[in-house]
């Protein structure tokens, strides 16, 4: 077993043991805090497919969040409202069950992402950030000129959805069902990279020339990464929503793309828990800084500098002593 495997399953034990510790010790706004950690980090793992594993640097995945977010916020509105999402040609009623919104919002985010990103990948390089970064823009004003879902000033989602008869209420029940999740969206990341299409994608970011003449269109391959990055970000988004019982437009603003640009940068490009361990440290980064002064990304933002400059494997290239790509 490398260091690696070692330092990613210690991380995921820590949080785990961070959230039931607190939860023993009667701190419900720590378990919160590990929550918030593991939904980000796992949107996190989803962008990390595209970005570490595909090279395709996407300043949108905002929107695929938001996406997820409003389809938890729309769902569960119009069931506790008793009111139908349409009438015609038939009755489409809303729901509070998380599964069927869990699929709701994978299914519209994969669905949203197939035209973006087979627009977006016609072109490359800052001209593929732009128009995925345009293309978020469009569904963010989109959602402030949206008066039937709370516009600017954003939806609330009055009682928590509902798992069977857990109750989602408690905190640590719903970490831990953010944090089942976010092992079944890591496994499945981990699966699709090992995969054959996992060597073609590497190859498609690395030489897709010789990708192309083994018979294999890198456009392909790519938009496949793509749309299932959007899926797995859209699922995270309506955890989130969730969490904290609010949707808004800001859960789509090119400020959460960026963010969790950081987390993947942060942990470690191409890593597995690299996006969870760059949650994780601005999360807690979040909260300790912003308890000492308003300014707070700007200590941030040195160091995210500093992992750039002296830690290019982010911080798990930084412990493992290995800081290429993994």
């Amino acid at each position: 077993m490398s260091r690696e495997t070692i330092l990613n399953v210690a991380i995921l034990a820590g949080l785990l043991a961070v959230a039931l510790g607190a939860w023993a010790s009667g701190e419900p706004f720590v378990v919160q805090l590990a929550t918030r950690a593991a939904i980000l980090g796992m949107a996190g793992v989803g962008l990390n497919l595209a970005l570490g594993y595909g090279g395709l640097v996407s300043f949108g995945h905002a929107a695929f969040f938001g996406i997820g977010g409003y389809a938890a916020g729309i769902l569960a509105s119009a069931a506790q409202n008793y009111e139908p999402l349409m009438t015609w040609p038939v009755e489409l009623p809303g729901t509070t069950s998380m599964p069927i919104i869990w699929l709701t919002a994978v299914i519209a985010a994969g669905l949203i992402a197939l035209p973006i990103g087979a627009l977006s990948l016609r072109t490359g390089g800052v001209h593929f950030i732009m128009i995925t970064l345009a293309f978020a823009q469009m569904i963010y004003y989109f959602a402030i000129s949206w008066p039937a879902y709370g516009g600017e000033d954003g939806l609330s989602i009055y009682v928590r959805n509902s798992l069977g008869t857990l109750d989602t209420m408690s905190p640590l029940t719903f970490f831990l069902i953010a944090f089942a999740l976010l092992l079944l969206v890591l496994g499945l990341v981990l699966v699709a990279t090992r995969s054959r299409f996992g060597l073609a994608l590497a190859m498609a970011r690395q030489n897709p020339l010789r990708l192309t003449s083994m018979g294999v269109r890198p456009f392909n391959v790519r938009l496949t990464a793509f749309v299932l990055s959007a899926m797995a970000v859209a699922l995270a988004g309506a955890l989130y929503a969730d969490l904290n019982r609010f949707v808004s437009p800001t859960m789509l603003s090119w400020h959460l793309s960026g963010e969790l640009i950081v987390f993947v940068i942060l942990g470690g490009v191409g890593r597995p828990c690299g996006p969870l361990i760059g949650a994780c440290i601005y999360v807690l980064l979040e909260q300790w800084l912003g308890g000492l002064t308003d300014y707070w990304q700007f200590p941030l933002g040195v160091i995210l500098l500093l992992v750039v400059l002296f830690a290019r494997g982010g911080v798990i290239g930084l412990v493992t002593g290995r800081n290429a790509n993994a």
